[in-house]
């Protein structure tokens, strides 16, 4: 096999299972603008790389996060951070109004909610979380925690200052970790020295595993984990009203340096009546219109080898999720 047909067959691989392996929904009945305003960067610690999808339509939709096709074949990840050729001095930096802490929201058999606060942040911090009666100002991360086959890991993250989401998989078997690597940003999204979200309060209920969003804007959105597993996490998104305005209502956020030293380096897009996907390196991707978007990797990198990739997908008008047939 030549060292150009592995890639290929890996990504088709991983279009597959992400095709197959996902909850009973509509096919996208919204094709989106898929906008790439990438720059070339050489720190990588920066998020260099920005996939925005656009629409004035679009109120529910899935976001995936799936273990590379390479996954199983992995035998030593790489999560360290890379400091060669950055330059922070220049980033803002604000004073925590509290001193640094940890505050556990909500615990069960399966799930653990804790927030922290640091020394500082990029951003005022000025965001309220709540879960129940518990009502929190100022948290710069907040994690949840699923227990797995033998302990707990950490599943989903989000940075309620600025909009930032991590998602990841539970750990595939005989790995017993693996890393976060691309940011994804949902809701109106704005720029202030970079992409953010400006959120007002998020609210987690246990009940439903969701958060649920009061954007500043006078808008809202909710992310309800769908399912996670040793294969993908998938998370369903709505919106109270569409985005308007030419803002993204999804966005991923990474970073590329070179083929080798990366988070995401290829993207995948299912153009509107196409017989098949549309399969490029992301930093050259001139955008177009798409009703579902991969972005991810075929070849190992240095930067966290195991992250995974992300899919948004399902795109739709309607808020409410399709009537499930009763199984005859």
């Amino acid at each position: 096999m030549s060292n150009f047909a592995f890639p290929l067959r890996a990504i088709a691989l991983t279009l597959t299972l992400a095709c197959h392996a996902l909850p009973a929904l509509a096919a996208s009945d919204v094709a989106v603008e898929v906008k790439n305003e990438s720059e070339p960067v050489l720190c990588a610690e920066k998020d260099n790389v920005t996939i925005k999808a656009i629409s004035p339509e679009v109120r529910r939709f899935q976001i995936e996060a799936a273990h590379p096709a390479y996954i199983a074949g992995l035998t030593r990840d790489n999560w360290d951070a890379d400091w060669t050729d950055c330059d922070m001095k220049g980033d803002p930096a604000f004073a925590a109004p509290v001193p640094p802490r940890r505050v556990t929201f909500y615990e069960s058999i399966d799930y653990w909610l804790v927030g922290y606060t640091f020394p500082t942040f990029w951003r005022p911090a000025d965001t309220t979380f709540r879960v129940g009666d518990r009502v929190e100002k100022g948290l710069h991360l907040v994690q949840l925690w699923k227990l797995g086959k033998d302990k707990s890991y950490e599943v989903l993250v989000v940075y309620p200052q600025d909009g930032y989401w991590r998602a990841r998989p539970m750990p595939p078997t005989g790995l017993g970790f693996s890393s976060y690597g691309s940011s994804f940003l949902f809701g109106p999204i704005e720029t202030d020295g970079r992409p953010v979200v400006n959120i007002k309060e998020i609210e987690f209920d246990p009940k439903t595993t969701s958060f649920k969003m009061n954007f500043k804007d006078g808008s809202a959105g909710t992310l309800k984990l769908d399912s996670v597993d040793e294969n993908r996490m998938v998370l369903d998104a709505v919106l109270d009203k569409p985005v308007t305005g030419g803002k993204a209502f999804i966005a991923l956020r990474s970073m590329y340096v070179t083929e080798f030293n990366n988070d995401v380096a290829r993207i995948a897009v299912r153009e509107p009546g196409a017989k098949g996907w549309r399969e490029e390196k992301l930093m050259p991707f001139a955008g177009g219109k798409a009703t579902d978007i991969w972005m991810g990797r075929t070849t190992h990198s240095r930067h966290n080898t195991s992250s995974p990739d992300m899919v948004f997908r399902n795109f739709s008008k309607d808020p409410n999720p399709p009537a499930k047939s009763e199984k005859k």
